[in-house]
């Protein structure tokens, strides 16, 4: 496509024809205006002065002779001063040169007025102010001012007249009335004072919804005479935080002795506090963050004037006539709310989609039809200056700080500027997909950041997974507050094939252990065991322990499954089917969403997806189950499917030296002493059993074995929970067992079947190794 050449003024063709005739009537029009007020101003004081120019019988002799006058506008100003003041309406005659300056501006078009409504107000003011003075004055020495008085001719005829008709009161109270009138057409916030006063328990309704303010636009000259109302949000003043923000600390108390001190934090009636190991961790402060104050930009009015004139305009070519048109500006894109007339079908204007497109010549333009609860079609453009949306807006927003959620998000902000925040742990499981650099690192950053800025290292953990070996390398440095990893791990990024593999299945251990747990203790989820334990009424010598919350985050899934295949996908299904309860929660995101990676068993366990721009129509189908995103603008603009509705988003921006600032503050702070490890996972040899040394078995190896027959469960995580061991030395010991014929192989994620019994059973294999 061909590059339009921008053009300069003097490059730009002088004007012709009415456009010439339409800019000299404007610049007359406004210099007249001037002349007027400068002529009327200056008759009100020098009118005595000048009154000598009409003792000439002659009506062209003020014009030729030497006369001095001291009107500032002239003998001419003087004698049109006189005629507007004296023969017609007094001070009403003030009104005229605003007239004309109004003239003058529509004739230029410095502003959308419409003058039939310009010259009626114009036309009843001057007649209503003129017989007002007069009403008023004709009773004082200022009658006889300037030989009329203050409502000059027309006023004192006509309220003379009005008083011999209906008496001074009457008149009075009728004058009253008309001139109130007309400061409400003038100044229509009279209106909205007056109705507040009146009803002070009410609030103004907006056309559409009740938390917007309404602006309704000037006239436009537009087919089917159709207005249009722009909706703006209620903005919310952010106080920016302190540059040296308090730090707080916890104050110890000196006079209690160690043993009162750990009395008073391990008694029974007490609440326990999982934040007591870490007490004094802060929150990151919202000084790490950019406000980007010279990236956000509002939406002209010019510009939302021009795509409404051009909407009306495609429509009405097809036939399609529109009662009212509102305007919801956003910070990239601005949704036209369309309400068409009775009798317009809606799949009409939703197969007009690429004409609209064509006739506005703007990217990123989609049709929703209808707007879900509403009988209006919604068409999204998007703006001439897209603008960015700050993290640390959004963090500051109360929608997220006051949100009473588990795992608290906020992605960024909807089209019309709300603020977009929800529970991870109900959504349960996000999958995020969109081609290369359309903003997808971006959105898991503002994921990571969220749960950053309001949860304790204590109560979230967070397995990260990058095969790109890049994109999330920033978080190794919260190895020791927020991360958990495989015993054996030597990056706290997890980032070989064969790794994530084995993590995957760790999890699936540490899934079928707290469900263990939660069945142990009665309750149906993770926030009723938590609860129970916190009010210490679950016992930590019999396995039982804090369940902080583990988000696993994901990205290039697709990576993943081209390497990995199956053996990544099954333990993936398995936590999306059943690790909702126990707090464990998945985000996947990839770059290629097709069907051999978004398959139907992972969408159909993904109930959340967030979509950002993609190539074809096929892609976003598979993602969000219909089409949409690949009309997108990129640059952070994503669709989120949640609860089976559909909303355009843009994505809060957070930028690399942000996230380090973050991850920076944070690993300053004390943190645990080694990471959180998940449970350990051997993979199963081909061959065999791994290779036991008997000999050296562990001390605790006979009340190990004793412990699995009575249970008939060979699971680590059994003998970790009832002998209050280490992961790593509960494997040690299923090893050992394993050697000894005690329980079977390695099923996976399932526990392993025991071979023994009985107890008797166990006595003899016990003595064949000289236990006994």
């Amino acid at each position: 496509m061909k590059k339009k050449k921008k053009l300069n003024a003097e490059d730009l063709p002088p004007p012709k024809g009415m456009e010439a005739w339409r800019i000299m009537g404007g610049l007359f029009f406004g210099l007249f205006g001037v002349y007027t007020l400068v002529a009327l101003v200056s008759f009100l004081f020098t009118w005595a002065q000048d009154q000598s120019l009409l003792w000439h019988p002659d009506i062209f002799r003020p014009f030729v002779s030497m006369e001095h006058v001291e009107n500032g506008g002239g003998k001419l100003g003087f004698l049109w001063s006189r005629f507007l003041v004296g023969k017609l309406f007094g001070l009403g005659a003030f009104i005229v040169p605003f007239f004309f300056l109004a003239l003058s501006f529509f004739c230029l078009k410095l502003k959308r007025i419409s003058l039939v409504r310009v010259f009626l107000l114009s036309v009843f003011g001057c007649i209503i102010i003129s017989v007002v003075c007069s009403f008023i004055f004709g009773f004082t020495p200022l009658n006889d001012w300037c030989g009329t008085g203050a409502g000059g001719s027309y006023g004192y005829f006509v309220h003379r007249y009005l008083i011999d008709m209906l008496g001074v009161v009457g008149a009075g109270l009728l004058l009253f009335i008309l001139f109130f009138v007309w400061l409400l057409c003038i100044f229509p916030v009279i209106s909205s004072w007056l109705w507040r006063g009146m009803h002070p328990d009410s609030k103004p309704v907006p056309p559409v919804e009740p938390d917007m303010i309404v602006e309704e636009a000037e006239e436009q000259d537009l087919p089917e005479a159709v207005k249009m109302e722009i909706i703006a949000p209620v903005v919310q003043e952010v106080v920016p935080p302190l540059d040296d923000e308090p730090v707080f600390e916890v104050e110890e108390n000196p006079n209690l002795s160690a043993e009162e001190e750990e009395s008073d934090l391990g008694s029974l009636d007490t609440v326990y506090d999982p934040k007591l190991d870490l007490p004094d961790y802060q929150l990151p402060p919202l000084s790490l963050l950019e406000d980007y104050k010279d990236k956000i930009f509002e939406v002209p009015r010019e510009e939302l004037e021009k795509n409404n004139k051009r909407i009306v305009q495609t429509l009405s070519h097809y036939k399609i006539s529109i009662e009212k048109i509102y305007a919801r500006p956003g910070p990239t894109v601005t949704m036209y709310e369309i309400y068409p007339a009775p009798g317009v079908r809606i799949a009409q204007i939703k197969s007009l989609e690429v004409d609209i497109a064509l006739g506005l010549a703007a990217r990123g333009v989609r049709i929703i039809a209808p707007i879900p609860g509403t009988n209006a079609v919604g068409i999204e453009v998007a703006n001439d200056r897209p603008g960015v949306v700050p993290m640390r807006a959004v963090l500051d927003s109360p929608q997220f700080k006051d949100a009473k959620f588990d795992l608290p998000i906020v992605i960024g902000k909807s089209i019309s500027n709300e603020v977009m925040a929800f529970d991870l742990a109900k959504m349960p499981h996000l999958l995020v997909a969109g081609a290369t650099g359309q903003g997808k690192s971006v959105g898991l950053n503002a994921i990571i950041a969220s749960l950053l800025y309001r949860m304790h290292p204590s109560a979230l953990k967070l397995v990260l997974v990058d095969p790109k070996k890049v994109e999330l390398s920033l978080y190794s440095k919260l190895e020791k507050h927020f991360l958990a990893q495989l015993p054996d791990s030597e990056e706290p990024i997890i980032t070989d094939t064969q790794k994530v593999v084995h993590t995957l299945r760790s999890l699936c251990i540490e899934m079928d252990a707290r469900y263990d747990l939660l069945k142990m203790a009665q309750v149906r989820n993770l926030r009723e065991y938590n609860d129970k334990f916190l009010s210490r009424k679950l016992n930590p010598h019999k396995g039982h322990r804090f369940l902080p919350f583990i988000v696993v985050i994901i990205d290039e899934f697709a990576d993943l499954l081209m390497t990995a295949g199956r053996e990544v996908e099954e333990p993936i299904a398995r936590l999306a089917q059943l690790a909702r309860a126990v707090g464990i929660h998945l985000v996947i995101a990839t770059q290629r969403p097709d069907a051999k990676i978004i398959t139907g068993l992972i969408k159909s366990n993904f109930p959340a997806r967030i979509a950002f721009r993609v190539t074809s129509s096929v892609n976003s189908k598979i993602i969000l189950d219909t089409t949409g995103a690949e009309q997108l603008i990129g640059r952070g603009d994503m669709l989120l499917y949640m609860g089976n509705e559909l909303t355009r988003v843009q994505c809060a921006l957070i930028d690399t030296p942000e996230v380090e600032r973050i991850a920076d503050f944070i690993s300053r702070q004390k943190g645990y002493d080694v990471a959180h490890f998940l449970p350990e996972y051997t993979a199963e040899e081909d061959n065999g059993m791994i290779e036991v040394d008997l000999k050296k078995k562990d001390a605790l190896f006979e009340e190990a074995a004793k412990l699995v027959v009575q249970y008939q469960q060979g699971s680590t995580s059994l003998i970790q929970r009832r002998m209050n061991l280490g992961y790593n030395r509960a494997g040690r010991i299923m090893d050992q067992l394993e050697a000894a014929g005690i329980v079977g192989p390695a099923e996976g994620s399932k526990a392993r079947q025991v071979l023994i019994s009985d107890f008797h059973s166990l006595d003899r294999i016990l003595a064949a190794f000289g236990e006994k």
